[in-house]
């Protein structure tokens, strides 16, 4: 059984174009959850970390989203 730390934060999908759908649950502290969908076309300037992150990805093709490492907190 993988560590918390381990586990998936969602699945993403490639579209027959190239665009990368991020449909993402993470979970907090205390139970908390969310849900959030990112869509990414290939010229997004994000799209290819989002790629090389996933291990890469072809069209059609499905996999789960592994957490980032060390994530920093995006509260200011």
């Amino acid at each position: 059984m993988p560590e918390e730390d381990d586990r998936p934060i969602g699945s993403a999908t490639m579209s027959e174009d190239g665009t990368l759908i991020l449909d993402l649950r993470p979970e907090g502290p205390g139970g908390l959850r969310g849900i959030h969908r990112i869509v990414l076309e290939p010229t997004h300037p994000e799209y290819q970390e989002w790629l090389d992150h996933l291990g890469g990805l072809r069209p059609g093709e499905e996999k789960v989203v592994p957490p980032w490492p060390d994530e920093p907190s995006k509260t200011s």
